[in-house]
């Protein structure tokens, strides 16, 4: 018998004796021979590439999977890479033996042991996964969150190489709120940890189903941490005042480990509220401060993504979540900037591809467009969707119904603002510096409303006659801020000029009919022609050569 026949058989016998041996048989990762033995068996079979060999190995490797997933929850030891090695096995091998690895990979996943591990496995058989389980890693993407969410930015570039097949028709709507939410994904992680410590093998639907309400809380297992959590003990009176309610359904919904499509979150609950203020008052531990940093880099991956591979009707309804998510942020002052950022460049690239969208989006936008007041972060967006508005013609000349829609709303918000000194609808001490936010806010959302009308005015020109009449209005009114009311004056003047008025406030990229008509300034050619037909007034007082 030859040396590799030997260790053949040696380490067959190897992983028959561990079912015989009641200490290891059920657990089988206590024994590293184990790991070792399968890892070998594994090496032989993809050098000999023989059947024959490959099917007399299957039933043992089978067998150690089903003890390893029964065990998991009786285990103090790491079955991960045990498990992802027979995984291994199992995906490369499943063929000749007529083994479905998909139960298999599923199991992995709903308890994952090793994070990086984990990765790195679905890395090396990513195109093996996609083809043969392609919604294996959509619909398990919560799941990978947490191993990111817990284990940081030294996981990031393997996740980040994974993260394109996490994203399909099923998970694309709902992996945003799953992404903007990681940090608080991370502070209920963290709770559970102080809270309940390690309850190793528990699931989400195990959880959920538990009469006792603390085991609502064992949601953490050694996959999230990497490590095993001491019981948490101590006595029950110094127990956490802000613990997050068992019963909290946002709680749950962050947690859970399977992609069920696109849920409500209950940002209004009481226990998530508490929770949240007092991680935002104590020091972000370290796992925070990571995930508030990579959140937006895994955005930017995640909005390249869509613009690139996904279908317009996809998009088109993420909008409207997208625009309810822009004010609904986990309070840290530069995450919110930075993914608010994000967010709004985002849509503005949206309406810049498919104008039409504003047309088909006209409710949600005219909804957002009276929650100005609202917050600092609706004013933002009300004065992006105003930009959008007037910048792509209310959707474009063949949407004239929604374009009229979308005017008598801006029309409305400008009568509001004339008509009344409209304050912020938000918690803040009245004082200096809150008067003058409110004064430049109005001021700046005037701004944005008189342009748009403009702007729509133009590309609708049945709208004109109304939009003179609101223009006429905001140049009368002689309101405290002069950049209003004279912007409305210039905006009139222009429209007495046709020509120039579609050159200056017509389409970004107009038609070859516009640019036809006399008097009308091609600016794809301002490079290499002099445009003397200009009314200087449009100047004002700038400086430079003629």
């Amino acid at each position: 018998m030859s040396d590799r026949d030997r260790g053949w058989d040696f380490h067959l016998r190897n992983l028959s004796n561990s079912a015989r041996d009641s200490s290891v048989a059920t657990d089988p990762a206590a024994d590293p021979s184990v790991l070792h033995s399968v890892k070998k068996l594994y090496e032989l079979c993809k050098e000999e590439k023989n059947d024959d060999l490959v099917a007399r190995v299957y039933p043992l490797i089978n067998k150690l999977f089903q003890r390893s997933v029964a065990s998991l929850s009786q285990s103090r030891t790491s079955n991960g890479l045990l498990l992802l090695d027979i995984l291994q096995f199992f995906l490369d091998f499943g063929e000749v033996v007529l083994h479905d690895a998909d139960p298999s990979i599923r199991t992995e996943f709903a308890d994952p042991v090793v994070a990086e591990a984990t990765l790195d496995f679905i890395n090396v058989n990513k195109k093996k996964l996609l083809s043969s389980f392609p919604t294996l890693l959509p619909q398990f993407f919560p799941l990978l969150l947490k191993l990111i969410a817990w284990n940081g930015e030294k996981l990031e570039k393997a996740f980040l190489k994974v993260f394109p097949a996490v994203m399909s028709s099923a998970s694309f709507l709902p992996l945003l709120s799953a992404l903007v939410d990681l940090p608080i994904l991370v502070v209920a992680l963290e709770k559970v940890e102080k809270s309940s410590g390690s309850l190793i093998g528990s699931s989400i639907a195990t959880i959920q189903k538990s009469t006792a309400p603390e085991m609502l809380l064992a949601l953490m297992d050694e996959a999230y941490t990497g490590s095993t959590i001491a019981d948490g003990g101590g006595d029950s009176e110094s127990e956490d005042s802000n613990t997050i309610d068992v019963a909290d359904p946002l709680f749950l919904e962050l947690l859970k480990d399977e992609n069920d499509g696109l849920a409500e979150r209950h940002w209004a609950s009481p226990g998530m509220a508490a929770t949240l203020q007092a991680a935002i008052n104590a020091p972000p531990s370290d796992r925070l401060k990571q995930i508030l940093s990579m959140t937006p880099r895994l955005l930017d991956v995640y909005f390249a993504i869509a613009l690139r591979d996904v279908n317009d009707s996809l998009i088109c309804a993420l909008i409207p979540q997208l625009m309810a998510r822009n004010a609904t942020l986990f309070l840290d002052k530069n995450f919110s900037y930075e993914v608010r950022k994000r967010l709004l460049e985002f849509l503005l690239a949206v309406f810049q591809r498919s104008p039409d969208f504003i047309a088909l989006l006209k409710k949600p936008i005219m909804d957002r467009l009276a929650e100005a007041y609202d917050s600092p972060a609706k004013m933002e967006l009300a004065l992006q969707l105003c930009w959008a508005i007037g910048e792509h013609g209310g959707g474009g000349a063949s949407h004239k119904d929604a374009a009229r829609e979308l005017f008598e709303n801006l029309e409305l918000l400008l009568y509001e603002n004339l008509s009344s000194s409209v304050g912020l609808r938000q918690e803040a001490s009245v004082g200096p510096d809150s008067e003058n936010y409110r004064k430049s806010s109005q001021s700046r959302l005037l701004c944005f409303v008189v342009t748009a009308i403009a702007k729509l005015a133009t590309y609708h020109r049945e709208l004109l006659p109304r939009a003179r009449v609101s223009l006429g209005k905001v140049a009368r009114s002689r309101i405290s801020d002069a950049r209003v009311w004279k912007r409305a004056r210039d905006y009139l003047g222009l429209m007495n000029d046709p020509a120039i008025c579609l050159s200056i406030l017509g389409p970004s990229r107009p038609s070859q009919h516009d640019i036809q008509k006399p008097g009308t300034v091609n600016w794809s050619e301002g490079g290499r022609k002099m445009v003397a037909h200009f009314p200087f007034y449009i100047l004002g007082d700038q400086k430079g050569q003629a």
